[in-house]
């Protein structure tokens, strides 16, 4: 596939914006890739195992030139860091994000958006429980999901391009309004990391089960429970606090729902808990017929772990 980009300025070299260089590199979709990150230890860490063409010291540096910027930071750091480097950036620069939160971004990164930059903000769905330059991989975004929500006027050739670079990494690409994204991810992604992490505290606390006996005897759902946990802290502190009003409306909705689970329960009301199985595994057997998981016992992880070893 023909480059799409001249030069590609990656700020933030964790998971997603590694595998992108990654990607990027295999399917010959930039001529160039310049990368930034805080971290002066994450600066050397990309140096030593090539993953950029070249690393930058400041981010100013790394967008200089550039007709493609990814902020590729926590969500709560996106508005300073497009502060930092608005007045540098080229007319027509595209510039995009990968948070999983996409009113907050929009509103902390537009007002620092010169005009004729093109800033549309995106998320890939993709993602595993390990951080940092070296946890990256070509085919994280492959049959995944890929959302961008453009905001209104925005430029349709900019939209159509970036569309191109996600689908040349292998993603799935959907369009939808920043303020419907937030809540659907507040069901599928955000509720769910805070009930993960709910639950791995709970168990931490009862002081009758040792640690040793959390650690040895967790089953399938508890071990995944903690393999969500283990996600960044400071990503997820931003995520809910920048995607409050959404993740509390679904929060309400699952403590209503497990209210009635546990009357069922205090009840003996076999009928709904069976129905109510019922219904939600389906909803699990419609995940992975839309070929965003496996049926394999261990949840398709085996099969991360190889592509991350190609």
């Amino acid at each position: 596939m023909a480059a799409l980009y001249n030069r590609v300025a990656l700020i933030g070299l964790g998971l997603i914006a590694s595998s992108m260089a990654h990607a990027m590199r295999a399917n010959g979709l930039a001529k160039e890739i310049v990368g930034y990150a805080k971290s002066a230890e994450t600066r050397a860490v990309a140096v030593e195992i090539g993953l950029c063409d070249r690393v930058t010291d400041t981010a100013v540096e790394a967008v200089l030139g550039a007709d493609l910027v990814v902020l590729a930071v926590p969500v709560g750091a996106m508005g300073e860091l497009a502060e930092e480097i608005g007045a540098h950036l080229a007319a027509g620069t595209t510039v995009t994000d990968v948070g999983s939160v996409k009113q907050a971004v929009i509103a902390a990164v537009a007002p620092h958006m010169p005009e004729g930059v093109h800033f549309i903000a995106g998320h890939p769905i993709a993602g595993t429980e390990h951080s940092g330059p070296r946890s990256g991989f070509a085919t994280l975004f492959v049959n995944r999901w890929w959302l961008l929500t453009p905001m209104e006027g925005a430029d349709p050739a900019a939209v159509a391009r970036l569309r191109a670079l996600c689908e040349g990494m292998g993603a799935k690409v959907d369009e939808m309004d920043a303020a419907h994204h937030d809540l659907v991810l507040a069901v599928t992604s955000h509720t769910p990391h805070l009930i993960a992490y709910t639950m791995v505290g709970v168990a931490d606390d009862l002081s009758r089960v040792t640690d040793s006996e959390v650690i040895n005897y967790s089953a399938a759902g508890f071990r995944d429970f903690t393999r969500i946990a283990a996600s960044d802290p400071t990503m997820w502190r931003d995520v809910f606090l920048t995607n409050k009003d959404a993740t509390l409306e679904i929060l309400g909705r699952f403590t209503e729902e497990l209210f009635a689970l546990q009357r069922a329960i205090r009840l003996g009301d076999g009928d709904h808990l069976h129905a109510y199985f019922t219904r939600t595994r389906a909803i699990r057997r419609g995940i992975i017929e839309a070929g965003q998981d496996t049926a394999a016992p261990d949840f398709g992880r085996s099969a991360i772990v190889v592509e991350k070893s190609g």
